[in-house]
């Protein structure tokens, strides 16, 4: 059964809310893994629901840091494994790193960029849809055999 969080969304499995963080889309995608699969969680190696809860909070907390906000969640088990969308208010692409990879650059506050590249590397799928409102990034995270 999908679970579906969405900004103005009714349909069936559809819930009209987006996470207020990532912790909560890790919640989201945590009890769909559990409910769908139970005690099979169990057996899978532990770096897959790893990777999968990684890639939901750098989705979630680039839309909230990079996008003005969230204004879309999905995740839906699917045939080719575990789907998440999420939406952003920016219709700017992810910003592509350089070659050499991440500077730290005297004014910034902090070191980043890893993000985008982790999502890239991690996911079996990414796929960005930009339109005038804003983007959705949808990715596909791989599953062990699915029943």
């Amino acid at each position: 059964m999908p679970v579906a969080v969405e900004v103005g969304g009714e349909a069936e499995g559809v819930l009209s809310a987006v996470p207020q963080n990532a912790a909560a889309a890790r919640g989201i995608v945590t009890e769909l893994l559990a409910a769908r699969f139970g005690a099979a969680l169990d057996t899978w190696p532990a770096h897959v629901v790893d990777d999968t809860l990684l890639v939901t909070s750098e989705l979630v907390t680039n839309a909230f840091r990079h996008g003005g906000r969230l204004t879309a969640f999905e995740a839906e088990v699917t045939g080719e494994g575990l789907r998440i969308t999420v939406g952003d208010a920016s219709s700017e692409s992810p910003a592509e790193l350089p070659a050499t990879g991440p500077r730290v650059r005297a004014e910034a506050p902090r070191i980043g960029g890893y993000g985008w590249p982790l999502v890239r590397l991690l996911a079996s799928r990414v796929s960005v849809g930009v339109h005038p409102d804003g983007k959705r990034i949808t990715v596909v995270m791989a599953l062990p055999a699915l029943p």
